[in-house]
């Protein structure tokens, strides 16, 4: 089984909805360590997405990808903008001309999405940011696909390894962004970043969970 074009443009529609509805969720973590605004820019980009889908709805999956990421660029503030937009972009290159995706195809995207995201936020494991979500989840998510599994199964998986890394946020002290300001203060709080991140890639995990 692959990834359809229809998928992915299905997984982009779902993720705005998503976001929407947890916009007051992420507002509240955010509010904890940070300027208390992921919730409204996140959703506000996503928005923003859905208006540009029509016109690449039929062009393949890099395009939809790169268009997606270049909108998050000029609409969401602060540092997801460019975080959020690398993301995409960079899974968009990797996967130029493609009609559909097929699970090396993801687990290649997704590796250049997470090395984007890595190189722009200078940021590690264990910093207590949104790639505290997305190593685990592609590591499993490689993990699964080497041991033969089913897009499906290997979707869920990473999803699984994402909760357990954004969960793994809260005790950490934030070594960067805005949330390394409070320096010991900010342990105790789960990183909103790592919680979009979550919700996004189960989005994945769900709209593509017969591929």
């Amino acid at each position: 089984m692959t990834i359809s074009r229809q998928d992915v443009l299905d997984w982009i529609k779902n993720v705005a909805g998503v976001l929407a509805e947890n916009k007051d969720y992420l507002t509240q973590l955010d509010s904890a360590i940070g300027d208390a605004d992921h919730g409204a820019n996140m959703t506000r980009g996503f928005q923003a997405v859905l208006t540009k889908l029509p016109a690449v709805s039929d062009k393949d999956i890099g395009t939809i990808f790169k268009t997606v990421g270049m909108t998050l660029v000029s609409t969401v503030g602060g540092a997801s903008g460019p975080l959020y937009g690398t993301f995409f972009m960079q899974a968009g290159a990797v996967s130029a001309g493609k009609q559909d995706l097929s699970a090396a195809d993801w687990g290649a995207a997704l590796e250049a999405a997470v090395n984007g995201v890595v190189m722009r936020g200078r940021a590690v494991l264990g910093d207590k940011t949104m790639v505290d979500a997305l190593t685990p989840a592609l590591e499993a998510f490689k993990d699964a696909v080497v041991q033969n599994a089913t897009i499906g199964l290997a979707l869920t998986r990473s999803v699984q390894a994402a909760e357990e890394g954004m969960k793994a946020t809260i005790p950490l002290v934030a070594r960067k962004g805005r949330a390394s300001y409070l320096g010991e203060r900010s342990a105790g709080h789960q990183d909103p970043g790592a919680t979009s991140t979550f919700l996004i890639l189960k989005c994945a995990a769900e709209t593509w969970a017969n591929s």
